[in-house]
């Protein structure tokens, strides 16, 4: 799309915003329904017509997408164009607070991992399931997820038979925890659990610590590039 058809009021076709982000002209129309778009007007024929400013919608919300997601930027959209500005931003201030939790809680590995020592069968500190499951803020039935595919190993008590997590279970678990608020599955943090429990085997963890804090970092300027776009579509809306 050329500056002159920007500028001018002239009136564009569903197919001539669709062909400027190789989409279809059926998801500019959902995305009209959806409320990402202002309504287009109708030619007398009933054809949809859009405009500049529609195209500045689409524009905005397609780079809000990677710094948001698909359901946050519909709804700064939505409220955008129903002229609710604050509700919009308060959507983007909660993603900002989400990535610097996320931030966070990389550092709060990356400081666990200067902390970590080789796997030694210690029996002080040791907890039981719903104890351990209430520090971490999450339900036994995960803990026992997380065992069943190697990332903890309690022991059980032979008396009793209730499974018991030694400090290096604990370890372990409070590890997988952190790795899984970063986004990582259970299949991704299993081998990098094994290395930790391998004296100097740190190597495969500091590795995957350095692609999440590069995935933060593009997320940021994802949110950047998004912060401009509707910024534009703002002006141009007046």
């Amino acid at each position: 799309m050329n500056e002159h058809s920007l500028q001018s009021g002239e009136r564009l076709r569903p197919v001539d915003l669709a062909r400027e982000h190789g989409l279809s002209t059926q998801a500019v129309r959902n995305y009209e329904e959806a409320g990402i778009l202002p309504a287009a007007g109708r030619t007398p024929s009933g054809y949809r017509t859009y405009t500049p400013l529609h195209a500045g919608a689409l524009r905005a919300f397609l780079s809000l997408v990677p710094g948001h997601g698909h359901q946050t930027a519909t709804s700064i959209m939505r409220a955008v164009n129903e002229a609710a500005d604050d509700e919009a931003f308060r959507q983007i201030d909660s993603s900002h607070t989400e990535l610097l939790a996320d931030r966070r809680t990389l550092q709060a590995v990356e400081n666990a991992l200067r902390d970590l020592e080789p796997t030694t069968a210690v029996e002080t500190g040791s907890m039981f399931i719903g104890t351990l499951a209430h520090e971490l803020g999450i339900r036994p039935a995960t803990l026992r997820k997380w065992e069943r595919a190697g990332l903890v190993r309690p022991r059980r008590d032979p008396r009793t038979g209730y499974r018991v997590y030694d400090e290096a279970d604990v370890r372990d678990a409070r590890l997988a925890h952190q790795l899984r608020r970063g986004g990582y599955l259970l299949e991704q943090i299993a081998p990098l659990i094994a290395q930790v429990r391998a004296a100097g085997g740190l190597e495969p963890l500091e590795a995957a610590l350095d692609d999440w804090r590069g995935r933060l970092s593009a997320r940021g300027r994802a949110m950047l590039r998004g912060a401009a776009e509707l910024e534009t579509y703002l002006r141009e809306r007046g």
